[in-house]
């Protein structure tokens, strides 16, 4: 039934559908049907299409290499519009600084990137990316210099580097004069040996391939700019590899290499000491005294050439009258100059070269100067204090020296008594017990039978003294007879100072107390003398030899009156010039010259004479000055009168015999030279205050040092009972003597090589200009190698200056000082000096032309004397003039090696670094890119040689042992 149903409904379905449509609605339908099939298989094969198209688009960019697409794309990007930069010209935060400075970085771009880059494009995004850059390392590094503490840099690392540079050129010219005259180029083996000595003084380090080879100084600047920028730049403007190279050669090669080439110029450097020291006139005895010791030929002739050229203009000229004399002295004094260089370039050539000080040991003429002297100065104290240790006689002065140090100390102890009991202050059992503990210290030291070394005098007088110590009160010349006997012994005995004087130490005294002439240069084969103030004729080969015999030969007479006076003006300046004739007559021979003085020459040389003699001054009276018309020609008339009057009583026979020390003042007063004054009034008046207190501090120095440890705390203990003044004196003694070793143990070690580090000694790093001023006088002077009692005494010298100049306030001032120096001011004057060296009104500078040969070699020299000139003879008369002299010209030679001024500068470059950046481990980088330094390379070799047989012998001591155990 079911399917009949079906049929049924499906037959009446296809006759209504044949009704209503027709026949041919059957094919129609057929049709549609294949339509939808085949549109659903066409449709069906275009989206596979499509997507294996895809698909195989992908596979060719994922394992293919992709077309080239980059040039379309900057030509598309260049077309494009640029995009302003907006630039801060904000740097520092201080327009006075940040104005300089974009003008600097302005003037760099113009000169060193846009001169060839606007060749290749006018677009300026490139240069304005760069100027950010540089702009944006200026701000961190401005940033960066305003968190550091500058203080020290100052005033420590920097003197330390150049000490330690001072310190290992003075180790090189030793290591040079101990090889002798064996090397063919001393320059080229100076700067070899310096390296040398600087590796075994560094231990870590050597600059050697920076400061001699150009490429391997560029290579190391270039790495140090690229270091700095990755610390300054951001890390996105250090990835740019381009920019990051263009502004590295920029700063390296653009700005750091010339400025330091410039810096490390020894003729730049020398011009700049004339400059600073520009006011100073030059000294024509300096002069002369700088071409006797030069040992360089190119400045001997340099000098010469440039006097014949001078001599050949003063012939030329045609005078007359009064101007002929004047051009007669110039002849002359250019002859004289002439004839000294040949000489010197002469023995220069030869090879045979004097030794001055063995030269007048050998010569036997010498100056004599008394023992009372010796023992009073600290110059002559220290030679004889070298001698007596050599002879073994050094008890007897350290006992001498003792005594006068007890002496002095009981005498103030027993005026602070006396004082105390007149205020009703009774301690004299105490201050009496003391006394008596050092005096009982001095005699177990030096005196008694357990003393050693011990002093072999009278056993009467110790006996005597023994017998007094035990039975009475000390007084302070308890010790006076037993002084006076060891005195005398010194004095007499051929141990010691008889022989003193024929040893090598005592003409070395000589030359550090400038009573040593160079006598190579006595007389003058054709009779022309040297005229050093204008005069026609003169005698300058008078030296201290001749004129100390004078006194002792009766043969030989010396007249002086002032023939003449006149008013001179010097740049605005007027005065009264005296002529003074001096005749000097002897048994074969007789001389005479012309001097020229001032009043206050006069003045100076009667402070001299009458500080050194005491009797002189109520002896000769010197005219008074005057204040108004004193120029007039009646008042010059009477004061040349007075003045003959003077000179006439000075130079009588009696007063010379009287005083025959006062020979060597009276000569060197009347010589033919540029008189040399001394101290001026107000020194002399702080001297009167200043001289009594250091020779109480030397004295009770040198007696609290000697005795044992219990008393110097007596003595210590006794300083509390003095008055206010005595209070800060033993204050001062204890801080400066009392941690120092004994006067007779030099203890003090000065290692060979080692740098110079920041302790100098106790009680000198707190105090900042003493620090520096001991360890610049330590390494300029070399007084640690010398005596420690000289250095001491210049340490407490120098100590006592400082408070009476400054006070306690001193530190203060100099932080101050620092603080000024990196004001905001003061860093823009020194932006605006570098713009305006680099860029002279906005130009860049041109290459400075190698000045000629002999300008260098002339401006060496007057360098030279210019330093010698500005020296003070305070300095000499503490420290030595030949040690003063050696000092300054060590310094002086120490600037004449390009090599070694870059050796400096790179060292100063350095310590700069690690200050401003503490953090970023600078000193271990300084050290890489050091490493390739053939010198160290070699240190290291001869260390490990060294270090390898002692390693061995341990190793085999130590198997030793083991076996030994087992």
């Amino acid at each position: 039934q079911t399917s009949l149903s079906i049929w049924g409904w499906g037959s009446l379905g296809l006759m209504l559908f044949l009704v209503n449509f027709g026949p041919f609605a059957i094919f129609y339908f057929v049709f549609y049907i294949l339509c939808f099939l085949g549109g659903g298989f066409v449709v069906t094969l275009l989206f596979g299409k499509n997507n294996s198209e895809r698909y195989l688009e992908q596979c060719e960019h994922s394992f293919l290499p992709c077309t080239s697409v980059g040039i379309p794309k900057c030509i598309e990007e260049m077309k494009r519009e640029a995009r302003p930069i907006k630039i801060d010209r904000r740097l520092t935060g201080a327009n006075i600084i940040d104005e300089p400075l974009q003008q600097v970085i302005q003037f760099s771009l113009r000169d060193y990137v846009q001169y060839w880059y606007y060749r290749l494009s006018d677009d300026e995004s490139f240069l304005l990316e760069i100027r950010q850059a540089l702009q944006y390392a200026l701000v961190q590094f401005s940033a960066r210099s305003k968190e550091t503490d500058w203080q020290p840099y100052f005033t420590t690392r920097l003197v330390d580097d150049f000490g330690t540079h001072l310190r290992v050129f003075r180790k090189a010219q030793q290591r040079i004069a101990e090889k002798g005259d064996q090397m063919k180029d001393q320059a080229e083996e100076l700067v070899d040996t310096f390296f040398e000595v600087e590796v075994e003084m560094e231990k870590e380090v050597c600059r050697d391939l920076v400061c001699t080879s150009p490429k391997d100084e560029e290579g190391f600047l270039r790495d140090l700019c690229e270091v700095l920028l990755y610390i300054l730049l951001p890390p996105g403007d250090f990835q740019n590899k381009i920019m990051r190279y263009f502004v590295r050669e920029i700063l390296s090669r653009g700005i750091l290499l010339p400025l330091i080439n410039q810096l490390s110029d020894p003729d730049y450097i020398n011009q700049y000491v004339i400059w600073m020291i520009r006011d100073s006139n030059c000294n024509y005895e300096a002069f002369m005294n700088i071409i006797k010791l030069s040992d360089n030929i190119g400045e001997l002739e340099a000098v010469k050439d440039k006097a014949s050229e001078e001599l050949q203009y003063l012939r030329s000229l045609d005078t007359a009258g009064d101007d002929i004399n004047t051009i007669k002295n110039q002849i002359n004094s250019l002859l004289y100059v002439i004839k000294v260089c040949d000489s010197r370039i002469q023995r220069l050539q030869s090879g045979k070269e004097i030794d001055t000080v063995k030269l007048a040991a050998n010569f036997g003429k010498l100056c004599t100067v008394p023992l009372d002297h010796i023992l009073v100065d600290n110059v002559a104290l220290q030679f004889f204090m070298d001698y007596m240790q050599q002879t073994g006689g050094q008890a007897h002065l350290f006992f001498w020296m003792t005594v006068e140090g007890y002496r002095v100390t009981a005498q103030q102890q027993l005026e602070v008594l006396q004082s105390r009991q007149k205020d009703g202050k009774h301690q004299t059992n105490q201050t009496k017990g003391l006394l008596r503990a050092a005096a009982f210290g001095v005699y177990e030291q030096y005196l008694s039978e357990k003393a050693s070394p011990r002093v072999n005098i009278d056993d009467n007088l110790v006996a005597k003294l023994a017998e007094t110590l035990n039975h009475e009160d000390p007084t302070p010349e308890i010790f006076d007879d037993i002084q006076r006997k060891v005195y005398e012994l010194m004095l007499r005995d051929e141990r010691f100072y008889p022989s003193f004087k024929q040893n090598v130490l005592y003409v070395r005294m000589l030359a550090e107390l400038d009573m040593l002439k160079d006598p190579s240069f006595r007389g003058s084969d054709d009779g022309e003398g040297e005229s050093f103030n204008g005069s026609p004729t003169g005698s300058i080969n008078l030296s201290l030899d001749d004129l100390s015999s004078v006194p002792a030969d009766e043969t030989i007479q010396l007249h002086a009156y002032i023939s003449d006076t006149g008013v001179c003006n010097d740049h605005g300046k007027t005065y009264a010039l005296y002529a003074i004739t001096v005749h000097r007559r002897g048994p074969n021979s007789e001389e005479t010259w012309k001097t020229y003085r001032r009043y206050s020459d006069f003045h100076d040389f009667h402070m001299r004479i009458t500080e050194q003699f005491e009797n002189l001054a109520n002896i000769l009276k010197l005219p008074g000055k005057k204040t108004f018309n004193n120029m007039d020609r009646e008042f010059l008339e009477k004061r040349k009168k007075d003045l003959n009057a003077y000179l006439q009583l000075l130079l009588n026979p009696e007063m010379m015999k009287a005083s025959p020390a006062l020979a060597h003042y009276v000569y060197d007063f009347l010589e033919n030279k540029a008189y040399s004054k001394g101290k001026g009034d107000f020194a002399r008046k702080m001297d009167t205050f200043v001289n009594p207190l250091r020779n109480s501090m030397r004295n009770v120095s040198n007696a609290v040092k000697s005795l044992p440890d219990s008393l110097a705390e007596g003595m210590t203990k006794m300083s509390d009972n003095m008055g206010k003044m005595s209070e800060r004196l033993g204050q001062d003694i204890k801080q400066s003597f009392f941690k120092v070793p004994p006067l007779i143990q030099k203890t003090y070690s000065d290692p060979d090589h080692c740098r110079v580090a920041a302790p100098i000694d106790d009680n000198v790093d707190d105090n900042i200009p003493l620090r520096v001023m001991l360890l610049l006088m330590d390494e300029v002077f070399d007084l640690k190698e010398r005596n420690q009692w000289l250095r001491r005494n210049i340490k407490n010298l120098l100590q006592q200056l400082i408070r009476a100049t400054y006070g306690d306030t001193i530190n203060r001032k100099i932080v101050d000082h620092v603080d000024w120096m990196t004001s905001p001011e003061q860093v823009a004057d020194a932006v605006k000096r570098f713009r305006d060296a680099f860029w002279p009104n906005g130009i860049l500078a041109e290459t400075v032309p190698r000045r000629d040969k002999a300008i260098r070699m002339r401006t060496r020299v007057a360098g030279k004397t210019k330093l010698l000139e500005v020296m003070p003879d305070e300095l000499k008369h503490i420290i030595g003039a030949e040690t003063t002299r050696k000092g300054i010209l060590r310094v002086f030679e120490m600037f004449q090696h390009t090599q070694l001024n870059k050796r400096m500068v790179y060292v100063f470059l350095e310590r700069f670094l690690e200050t401003l950046f503490p953090q970023n481990k600078f000193h271990e980088l300084f050290n890489k890119l050091h490493s390739r330094s053939k010198q160290m390379q070699r240190y290291k070799q001869r260390l490990h040689s060294t270090q390898a047989p002692s390693l061995q012998k341990s190793l085999l001591v130590s198997h030793i042992r083991l076996l030994i155990h087992l």
